[in-house]
């Protein structure tokens, strides 16, 4: 580095790795468990190539993001867009909902559980 002794910098990069701040697995796992309500595991994958994260590390951290939880997220997304647009059709439903799910990054096969699922929940009557 600019300005600084070479053993200077060895010792700081050890003690940041000593403490756990250069971690990219860490910070991996971390990324994906604070932003999985929001992005699918496409999204997610893409953003942490754009920080520089190694695409092993990036697989492992967006892995433990399974299906059923991708499931959840999708259907409590699809969910609050759905309130927006009441009354639509499943095919409306993916035209509209289901765009916007998997421009978030979710696969095709979850967005459309989700959507279907938001839609058979909205059918049912309320029970007393």
């Amino acid at each position: 580095m600019k300005g600084f002794a070479a053993d200077a910098v060895d010792t700081a990069m050890a003690r940041l790795v000593e403490l756990g701040y250069l971690d990219d697995s860490s910070f991996a796992k971390g990324l994906v468990q604070r932003r999985r309500a929001l992005r699918g595991p496409r999204a997610l994958s893409a953003e942490l190539a754009a920080r520089g994260i190694d695409r092993a590390e990036a697989d492992a951290a967006v892995a433990q993001f399974d299906t059923e939880a991708q499931l959840v997220s999708a259907t409590k997304l699809a969910e609050r867009l759905y309130a927006r647009k009441a009354g639509i059709g499943y095919r409306e439903m993916l035209d509209t909902v289901g765009t916007k799910l998997l421009r978030r990054g979710f696969p095709a096969p979850v967005v459309r559980a989700a959507c279907r699922s938001v839609l058979l929940g909205a059918a049912q009557p309320p029970e007393d």
